[in-house]
C-alpha cells in the first residue's frame, strides 16, 4: 500500500490524533493543554482576510504575452516588447466591481480586466476593465460613486435610488452608463469580452521620445453577453458560472488569447487634441489614432490554489517597468496611490513577497532594502545592510527614469479639469447608441427602465432622461416611455 503523506502541526510536529480532542477522562472537560487543538480553533478564526471594497468577486488564469509587431520599438523602450516572438509571463484576473464575495459573477456590472506581467525588469500591471470608459473623472469622487453602488445603510441591498441619484449628479456618466446597461454589461465568457487598459498611459522610446499610449485587448473568441434574465437565471443556478467556464476551457485544452493592439498620440498633440486625451469618460476616435497590433495574450491555466492566487494577487497601476509611466488622468492618479494602499492594509506589507505578486522576471544581481513587518518571508536580508548608500556592495540606484515628465505651469489648488474646444459629457454616448441595432437599443432601454422606474424622487428621473435625451432625443424618449409603462404595469 502507498504510504500516504503525515499530518503535522505549524511546527512540523506529529498529529497524534486528528479526530478527538484530549480531554480530562473519557467524559471530562476538554483540556488547555491540546495545544493542535487550540493551533487548529485558532487559525480557522484568522483565515479570512479582509475583502476588496471593490473587485471581491474574481477568478484568475495563468498565461504568457507574445510580441508580434515589430515596429513597437519605435514607441516605448520596454524590454518585453523589445523584439517578435518575445514571451513574458502573467496573471490575469477578470472581476466583477460592486459585488461582495459569494455575490453572482453573472451580475451587471463592470468588469475588471487586471494583467500581471513578470517582465525582466519587474512586474509591470496593467489594471483596466472591461470597458474603454469610466462613470468618473477624477478619484476624489470614486469613494462616493462605489457607496452608491453599494448596499444602502439602511436597507443593506443595492438601491436603484441609490444607482440613478448618483448618475442623475454626474453628467459625465451618460457613456459609461450606456456601455454598463447596453449587452456588453453582462459577458456570457470570461474568454469573450474585451478589456482595456481605459487610462492614458506614458510610453518612453530609447530616443527620449513621448507617447501618449491606450491599451486594447480585443478578444480572439469573440464577444458574447447575457441578457438580464439570462444572468439572473443562470446566476441564480451557479454564482461562479463565468469562472468555471473559463476554468473548464483551460482544462480542456481551449486556451483563450487576445490581441493586445494600442492607440498611440504623439505627446505634441496632447494639448490641441479636440477633447481632453486623459479624461476617463472619453475614448480616442480610433480615425484619429488607429488601432495597432502590438501582441497576443494567452491564457494556459488555472491556479491550483484560488486563495494563493487569485485572492492574494495584489496589482497596481503604480508598477511600471522602464519605458511606460502614468499621464495626468486624474482617476489614474488616484489609483496610483489607492491600490497599492488597499494591499498594504489587506494583505500587508510583505505582499510583494507572496510568489503571485513577486517579480518573478528579474534575473541577476538586483534588490531591496525593504525589511522587516508582518509575514515576512525568506531570510529577511540576512547580514545585508538596510539603508542607502553604504559601503558594503549593496544595491545602487539605476540612475534612469522610467518614464518622462510632464510640465507643469499654474497654481496649486482644487481645480476643473481644463476644457478642450470639444470637450461634452454627451456627445459619444450618443454615438455609442447609434452604433446600436435596434434589438441592442431595446434591451438597452428597458434595462434603464427596469432600473429607473424603482426610483421614487421625479427629479433624480428628470434628469437622468435629460442626459439621455442630450446624448440622443430618440435615446431619452424611449427611456422615458419605458419607464413610465413600467411603472403602469406595476401599478396595475
Amino acid at each position: 500500500m502507498e504510504q500516504r503523506p503525515l499530518l503535522i502541526t505549524a511546527s512540523g510536529a506529529p498529529v497524534a490524533d486528528n479526530q478527538n480532542s484530549q480531554t480530562a477522562g473519557v467524559n471530562g472537560p476538554v483540556l488547555l493543554q491540546d495545544a493542535y487543538l487550540i493551533e487548529k480553533l485558532a487559525r480557522f478564526n484568522r483565515e479570512r482576510i479582509p475583502e476588496r471594497v471593490v473587485h471581491a468577486v474574481g477568478a484568475g488564469a495563468h498565461g504568457y504575452f507574445e510580441v508580434t509587431n515589430p515596429d513597437v520599438v519605435k514607441w516605448t523602450k520596454m524590454k518585453m516588447m523589445s523584439e517578435v516572438g518575445k514571451r513574458t509571463e502573467l496573471f490575469v484576473r477578470f472581476s466583477t466591481v460592486a459585488g461582495s464575495r459569494g455575490a453572482a459573477d453573472t451580475q451587471r456590472d463592470p468588469r475588471g480586466f487586471a494583467v500581471k506581467f513578470y517582465t525582466e525588469e519587474g512586474n509591470w500591471d496593467l489594471v483596466g476593465n472591461n470597458t474603454p470608459t469610466f462613470f468618473i473623472r477624477d478619484g476624489i469622487k470614486f469613494p462616493d460613486f462605489i457607496h452608491s453602488q453599494k448596499p444602502d445603510p439602511y436597507s443593506n441591498r443595492q438601491e436603484a435610488e441609490n444607482v440613478f441619484d448618483f448618475f442623475s449628479h454626474s453628467p459625465e456618466a451618460t457613456h459609461q452608463f450606456t456601455w454598463l446597461f447596453g449587452d456588453r454589461g453582462i459577458p456570457a465568457s470570461l474568454r469573450k469580452m474585451d478589456g482595456f487598459g481605459s487610462h492614458t498611459y506614458q510610453w518612453v522610446n530609447q530616443q527620449g521620445e513621448v507617447f501618449w499610449v491606450k491599451f486594447h485587448f480585443k478578444t480572439d473568441q469573440g464577444i458574447e453577453c447575457l441578457t438580464s434574465e439570462e444572468a439572473a437565471r443562470i446566476g441564480g443556478e451557479n454564482p461562479t458560472y463565468l469562472q468555471d467556464e473559463l476554468y473548464a476551457a483551460l482544462e480542456r485544452g481551449d486556451y483563450p488569447s487576445w490581441t493586445l493592439k494600442v492607440q498611440v498620440m504623439p505627446a505634441a498633440e496632447a494639448p490641441n487634441y479636440r477633447f481632453n486625451p486623459f479624461d476617463l469618460t472619453k475614448v480616442w476616435s480610433q480615425k484619429d489614432y488607429p488601432l495597432i497590433e502590438v501582441g497576443k495574450m494567452v491564457l494556459t491555466r488555472a491556479p491550483d490554489n484560488h486563495f494563493a492566487f487569485t485572492e492574494q494577487a495584489a496589482f497596481s497601476p503604480a508598477n511600471f517597468v522602464p519605458g511606460v509611466g502614468p499621464s495626468p488622468d486624474r482617476m489614474l492618479q488616484a489609483r496610483l496611490f489607492a491600490y497599492g494602499d488597499a494591499h498594504r492594509y489587506r494583505l500587508g506589507i510583505n505582499h510583494t513577497l507572496l510568489p503571485v505578486n513577486a517579480p518573478q522576471g528579474v534575473k541577476g544581481r538586483v534588490g531591496s532594502y525593504g525589511r522587516d513587518g508582518f509575514m515576512c518571508f525568506g531570510d529577511n536580508g540576512g547580514r545585508s545592510s538596510n539603508y542607502e548608500p553604504n559601503s558594503f556592495n549593496g544595491p545602487v540606484q539605476a540612475d534612469e527614469e522610467l518614464y518622462a515628465g510632464v510640465p507643469v505651469i499654474g497654481t496649486t489648488g482644487a481645480h476643473e479639469p481644463g476644457r478642450h474646444k470639444d470637450d461634452n459629457d454627451f456627445v459619444q454616448a450618443g454615438d455609442l447608441y447609434r452604433l446600436m441595432s435596434e434589438a441592442e437599443k431595446e434591451r438597452l432601454v428597458n434595462n434603464l427602465a427596469n432600473g429607473l422606474a424603482q426610483v421614487k424622487r421625479a427629479d433624480v428621473v428628470e434628469r437622468v432622461i435629460g442626459y439621455l435625451t442630450n446624448a440622443d432625443a430618440d435615446y431619452g424618449r424611449r427611456v422615458a416611455e419605458a419607464v413610465e409603462r413600467k411603472r403602469a404595469e406595476r401599478a396595475g
